[in-house]
């Protein structure tokens, strides 16, 4: 009878093992993310089209208390957490956004993070059919903008 032996490690190696994976993650996903959300909110300040997105699309946030421009975390929120979190981040450091409003918005942002990764990660290699896409998004905005809309009543 062949014995198969395990090889048990130590306690630190599986740290370390884990560390290196985590600082892989950060550095080639999410401070990428992070950065991009942070350049486009800039872009996006410097050339008025901020508050252009917030003015003619922003409708949308105001029946949850939050400001026009809050349109943009949601929208980021679409593509990436890290991203949405950046764009957060930014719209607070310029006074946009309070701790309120970030209150409101993390359930949305947890509801439809990612969705557009998920997509092809998840969705495409199931074999899921294109034309329940748009049917899928739906149900993840509805839910996230419940979600805020409700939070707006708890904080």
């Amino acid at each position: 009878m062949s014995e198969q032996i395990k090889e048990k490690k130590l306690i630190t190696d599986i740290f370390v093992e884990g560390a290196r994976k985590g600082w892989n993650i950060a550095v080639h996903s999410t401070i990428p993310n992070v950065l991009m959300a942070f350049v486009i909110i800039y872009i996006l300040n410097a050339s008025g089209l901020l508050k252009l997105l917030g003015e003619y699309v922003g409708f949308i946030m105001t029946p949850l208390g939050l400001p026009g421009e809050s349109i943009a975390v949601f929208l980021a929120a679409f593509l990436s957490w890290g991203g949405a979190a950046g764009v957060l981040v930014a719209l607070v450091q310029e006074g946009t956004l309070n701790a309120q409003h970030i209150a409101i918005l993390l359930p949305g942002m947890a509801l439809v993070g990612s969705t557009v990764q998920y997509m092809g990660r998840i969705l495409g290699v199931l074999g899921v059919p294109g034309r329940h896409y748009p049917v899928l998004f739906g149900i993840c905005i509805v839910n996230a903008y419940l979600a805020m809309f409700v939070m707006q009543f708890l904080v």
